[in-house]
C-alpha cells in the first residue's frame, strides 16, 4: 500500500507493507512459526514432550500462541504487565498461557530473568526471539523478497522506479529490520534505518527508560541484529506515535484526514485497519528518512504495519481519558505537529565509530548476562557471519521437504 502524500508530505513514495491480514494479524506469526519449526526439526524441542516458552513484548508472543498450540505444545508467552490489555487476551484466545513480568515495552531484562528461572525445568525450552536466527533468516528472505517483488511490481504498474532507496524499521527483536540486508543486496545503495524510541535512546546515546511504542523491545541490542550492516538510527517520540494512530482510527480524526487534509474517505477507512502504535513509528520513521535523504518523485521507502488497531483499543480510551474527545482542532494539531511536519532530529548516521558503537553494546546483554563468548561475539563483525547463518536456510529447507514428503 502506498501511503496519500496528502499524509506523508514527501515527494517520495511511502510504502508499506501490513500485518493485518496475517492469522494473527501479525507478520511475526511467520517469524514464530519458523522459530518453533527449526527447533523441532533438529529435534531440539517434541510435541507433547516439551513446553516452549516465547519471550515478547507483544507479536512474536500472540505469533507463539497461535503457532505452538497448533504443532501441539504446550506454549508459554512471557511479557511485561504493562502491555495492552488486548494482547493477553488473544494469548489466551489462542490457547496458551501468558507470565507477566515487571514493567513496560522497555523492560527486556525482566523477561530474560523470568526466561532463566523457567529453563531449570529440562523439559521447558526458549525459543528466544532476541537470539534465534530463525527469526533473522524468515525477515532475510520472505519479509525482504516479498518488499523487492512488490517494488518491483509497482514500479512494472507505473507506481515508482521498481526499486527501493530506503528501508525504515524500528528494531523490536531485529527480526523484521534483518530484511534490509537482503534489500540492500538487490538494491545497491539502499539504506537500512533502525528506528528506536526518543524515551529510550539505546544505541543513539545509551541511553535508558520506559516508553510505550509497543512491539519494539529495547536497552539492548539483539543477538540477531546485524548492526554493522545498518546505514543510519533514528529515534521517534512514543507519544507522537499513540497520538498519530489516534488520529488514523478516531472518527473525528478519520473527518478531519477526509475533509481538510483531502485524503480519499475509501484510503482513510483503510488506513484505520492497518496501523497500529508501532506502524505509526515506521511511518514517522520513514517520512524522516525520505525528508533527510533528499529523496524525489519516484524514488520509493519502505516500511512496515506490523499489527493493527485491535490491540491498542484500550490505549486508546486511555489517551481520550487523558486528553478528553477529540474534535476537530485536535485533530487538526496533531495532522500538522506529527505528520505535515516530522522534525529532522535524533539522528544518526552509520559512520564506522558509530557502527563500532552500536555493536560493542551487545557485550553486556550477551557476553556478561546471557553466556555468549567473546570470540563468538567477535565474529558477528564480519558479514561473512551473517552469509554463514543465510545459508543454512538451505539444509533447513532440505529437512523440512524429506519429512513432508
Amino acid at each position: 500500500m502506498m501511503l496519500p502524500k496528502e499524509l506523508t508530505g514527501v515527494d517520495a513514495n511511502i510504502i508499506v507493507l501490513y500485518g493485518r491480514d496475517f492469522p494473527t494479524g501479525s507478520h511475526k506469526v511467520g517469524a514464530t512459526y519458523s522459530v518453533t519449526v527449526e527447533k523441532q526439526l533438529y529435534n531440539e524441542i517434541v510435541p507433547g514432550e516439551n513446553t516452549v516458552v516465547y519471550p515478547s513484548t507483544g507479536n512474536y508472543g500472540i505469533g507463539g500462541a497461535w503457532v505452538g498450540a497448533r504443532m501441539g505444545y504446550d506454549s508459554v508467552v512471557i511479557l511485561p504487565e504493562m502491555m495492552s490489555r488486548e494482547r493477553f487476551e488473544k494469548i489466551e484466545g489462542y490457547g496458551a498461557r501468558y507470565i507477566k513480568t515487571p514493567g513496560c515495552e522497555s523492560s527486556v531484562k525482566e523477561i530474560y530473568d523470568k526466561c532463566k528461572e523457567l529453563s531449570r525445568d529440562p523439559k521447558v525450552k526458549v525459543l528466544n526471539q532476541f537470539e534465534v536466527m530463525a527469526n533473522y533468516r524468515f525477515h532475510y528472505y520472505v519479509t525482504g523478497n516479498t518488499i523487492a517483488e512488490m517494488v518491483e511490481n509497482m514500479g512494472k504498474s507505473g507506481i515508482g522506479n521498481g526499486k527501493c532507496a530506503a528501508y525504515v524499521s524500528a528494531m523490536g527483536s531485529a527480526g523484521t529490520i534483518a530484511a534490509g540486508d537482503r534489500l540492500k543486496e538487490l538494491f545497491p545503495g539502499l539504506k537500512i534505518v533502525g528506528l528506536e524510541p526518543v524515551q529510550c535512546p539505546t544505541l543513539y546515546n545509551n541511553g535508558y527508560g520506559d516508553h510505550d511504542i509497543q512491539g519494539i523491545g529495547d536497552k539492548h541490542v539483539t543477538w540477531i541484529h546485524n548492526v554493522m550492516n545498518m546505514d543510519m538510527l533514528m529515534c521517534i517520540d512514543d507519544m507522537e506515535s499513540k497520538q498519530g494512530l489516534r488520529l488514523l482510527t478516531d472518527p473525528e480524526g478519520m473527518r478531519y484526514l477526509a475533509d481538510e487534509a483531502g485524503i480519499a474517505e475509501d484510503t482513510v477507512r483503510q488506513m484505520s485497519t492497518v496501523f497500529g502504535i508501532s506502524g505509526v513509528c515506521n511511518v514517522l520513521g520513514a517520512i524522516k528518512t525520505a525528508k533527510f535523504m533528499r529523496l524525489g518523485k519516484g524514488e520509493n521507502v519502505v516500511t512496515i504495519l506490523t499489527d493493527t488497531i485491535d490491540r491498542y483499543r484500550s490505549v486508546m480510551s486511555d489517551l481520550e481519558d487523558r486528553y478528553g474527545r477529540m474534535d476537530r482542532t485536535q485533530a487538526a494539531v496533531y495532522y500538522d505537529s506529527i505528520f505535515a511536519n516530522v522534525k529532522l532530529d535524533y539522528i544518526q548516521e552509520g559512520t564506522a565509530n558509530n557502527r563500532d558503537r552500536w555493536f560493542n553494546l551487545k557485550y553486556y546483554t550477551w557476553v556478561e548476562q546471557q553466556g555468549k563468548t567473546v570470540a563468538g561475539l567477535n565474529a558477528q563483525r564480519s558479514q561473512d557471519w551473517w552469509i554463514g547463518e543465510r545459508a543454512k536456510v538451505e539444509e533447513i529447507d532440505r529437512r523440512l521437504k524429506e519429512i513432508r514428503a
